[in-house]
């Protein structure tokens, strides 16, 4: 299983962006400096009132599915 660990700090207004469906995709930049676009909706977890704010590691199988997502 391959896994990429992220930093992420998005508001609670820029997430209700995605939440009225503005977009769809999150775009971050992982800790070894690789570009990643995933689902918002993995997200929805880990919202609070101030929005998501901490660091997380996405988990994926060899095709690039993905499988989990945990904070760190």
């Amino acid at each position: 299983m391959q896994s990429v660990d992220v930093d992420l700090l998005i508001s609670a207004d820029e997430y209700l962006k995605y939440y009225r469906g503005e977009s769809q995709v999150v775009s971050c930049r992982a800790r070894d400096g690789r570009r990643l676009r995933f689902p918002v909706g993995i997200l929805q977890p880990f919202l609070k009132h101030n929005g998501i704010c901490g660091s997380f590691r996405i988990r994926f199988d060899a095709q690039g599915k993905f499988v989990d997502i945990l904070p760190l």
